[in-house]
């Protein structure tokens, strides 16, 4: 459903901007009421928001990497904390086309992942039989000995040390990701 509100906003279709602003103008109208604004600057602050993610939604290989909500509130977000800082002087729409701007968006964006976001990024870098263990375990939380039935894992031990092998891969595939940001 993401997927087609993304498409549909990308094409600038009125129905997605309407199902995002249903979907989450309360949360930043809410956000915005609660350092300092109005529901007049909650209604500015949503539409710069929804420009910012066209405008990221029209970079070549853009992929987002958090859910939508996650997205839009870090983008609302930066937006809102810059307009306070500069509160002499209004944030322009010029000012989104600045790579510093995007740079801010992105990190904005990082820190508003949640640990589940954050960790459903990882497992999509792991091989397909730990993603199914480790949804299992921890999305499902069945038991080892569940498990291990339904794996066909010899032994409980077995099933241990294979959980544990699973998120080996994700402890290694944060650690090339944090590499990669530095």
């Amino acid at each position: 459903m993401e997927k087609d509100i993304l498409i549909d906003l990308k094409g600038e279709n009125n129905n997605a901007f309407g199902e995002l602003y249903k979907n989450h103008f309360g949360m930043i109208n809410r956000f915005v009421l609660n350092n300092s604004g109005t529901t007049t600057d909650a209604e500015d602050l949503f539409q710069d928001t929804m420009l910012v993610l066209i405008e990221k939604l029209k970079v070549e290989n853009f992929a987002i990497s958090a859910s939508l909500k996650t997205y839009i509130m870090a983008i609302a977000k930066h937006l809102w904390f810059n307009k306070i800082r500069m509160s002499f002087r209004e944030t322009e729409l010029t000012d989104i086309h600045n790579n510093q701007f995007y740079e801010d968006i992105d990190n904005s964006i990082e820190q508003e992942k949640t640990y589940r976001d954050k960790l459903q990024g990882y497992i999509h870098k792991i091989t397909e039989h730990c993603k199914g263990l480790i949804h299992d375990m921890f999305f499902k939380e069945k038991a080892i000995e569940q498990i291990q039935q339904e794996y066909g894992y010899s032994t409980k031990h077995n099933a241990i040390n294979q959980k544990h092998k699973c998120v080996e891969q994700i402890r290694k595939a944060k650690q090339k990701e944090d590499k990669n940001k530095n």
